[in-house]
């Protein structure tokens, strides 16, 4: 089979490798869409500090059961599934409170071990969630990018009467728009980026009004209108951003960081407890595959208005140098796997 690996930071290659086995409680599945994120551009330029080498990127993805190992029912082949990229234990403290994607011996597909850019990958049968025959391949490849999506509005459990502020109009941004103006019916959605093109998808995927804060300031934007966000969520990643989002939210708002940045981060401890904030972090997801699976049979959410690209596996390297260059037309891009 051909794999894409990532020998070590920018050295990428489509390898040939044997066809892997599944073990016990594992299933093998034929490879048939995969989408490109950020943190896989991350590894092939050497920026992810959790990334092991060499490695097969790729951690959204979507396939058919072709194969079982012992302890799996035969009648999962044939399944069409997408995979959750979390691995956990199962029994450590973050594991038994519903927290698998902080598990204290983590693995996550793509990261720690083999992922999903191969044209046929070994994952735990627990990570195959099947994917209803209502539902396209496209649809389910984009299951992992709702995930992080379900995450982040699950902890700060969005309301009607919320006036909602995101920053960033990247993928993750956006997915976060659309779970909450489709599946929360939050009132007011403000989107803020530097990007025009961005803030026009923002629109197209739900938001009642976008800010490029790289021409005009966000505070004395918010300010003219008189609104204090009561939801704030942090899909851009800038550590200048977390002080903003404090003295621009309303009392007794939340406040969710998705970021990873490794740099310091001044806050002002007056700002929180003034207004009794409360400040929250996701990271992955925790058990979500069948929230977003949900949420696409109901037709609340809709990937295809983030989808803009799709490459054949074998232009792999153009794929990836679009994604990272092209930020004005470029969202999410899939790559196909032919056999």
């Amino acid at each position: 089979m051909k794999s894409i690996v990532i020998k070590k930071p920018n050295e990428l290659v489509i390898e040939e490798r044997d066809l892997p086995m599944p073990t016990a409680d594992e299933v093998r599945v034929r490879i048939e869409l995969a989408g490109i994120c950020g943190s896989d551009s991350h590894i092939y330029r050497g920026h992810n500090p959790f990334a092991k080498y060499p490695r097969v990127i790729g951690h959204e993805f979507f396939g058919v059961i072709e194969a079982v190992g012992e302890g799996v029912s035969s009648q999962r082949l044939g399944e069409r599934v997408s995979v959750d990229p979390v691995i956990s234990c199962g029994h450590c403290y973050p594991c038994t409170i519903g927290k698998p994607n902080v598990c204290t011996s983590l693995v996550v597909l793509g990261v720690h071990r083999d992922g999903g850019f191969s044209q046929y990958a070994v994952v735990p049968e627990r990570n195959a969630w099947t994917i209803p025959d209502a539902l396209t391949s496209r649809q389910a490849v984009m299951v992992e990018p709702f995930t992080i999506a379900a995450n982040v509005t699950g902890q700060i459990n969005p309301g009607k009467n919320d006036i909602a502020l995101i920053y960033g109009a990247g993928p993750m941004g956006l997915t976060c728009v659309q779970a909450l103006k489709g599946v929360y019916g939050v009132k007011q959605i403000i989107v803020t980026d530097r990007i025009d093109e961005r803030l026009a998808m923002a629109e197209q995927n739900g938001a009642d009004w976008t800010i490029n804060n790289g021409q005009q300031s966000l505070q004395k934007a918010l300010e003219e209108k008189g609104i204090k966000p009561t939801l704030i969520i942090d899909a851009a990643c800038h550590p200048s951003i977390l002080q903003e989002a404090i003295s621009l939210a309303s009392p007794a708002a939340r406040i969710a960081i998705m970021g990873f940045s490794s740099e310091p981060c001044e806050i002002i401890q007056q700002g929180i407890t003034g207004k009794e904030l409360s400040i929250f972090s996701s990271r992955l997801n925790a058990n979500k595959f069948p929230v977003v699976i949900d949420w696409l049979t109901k037709g609340l959410i809709d990937p295809e208005k983030l989808i803009t690209h799709t490459f054949d596996y074998h232009h792999v390297t153009d794929a990836i140098d679009l994604f990272e260059r092209d930020q004005r037309k470029c969202c999410k891009v899939l790559l196909t796997f032919s056999q």
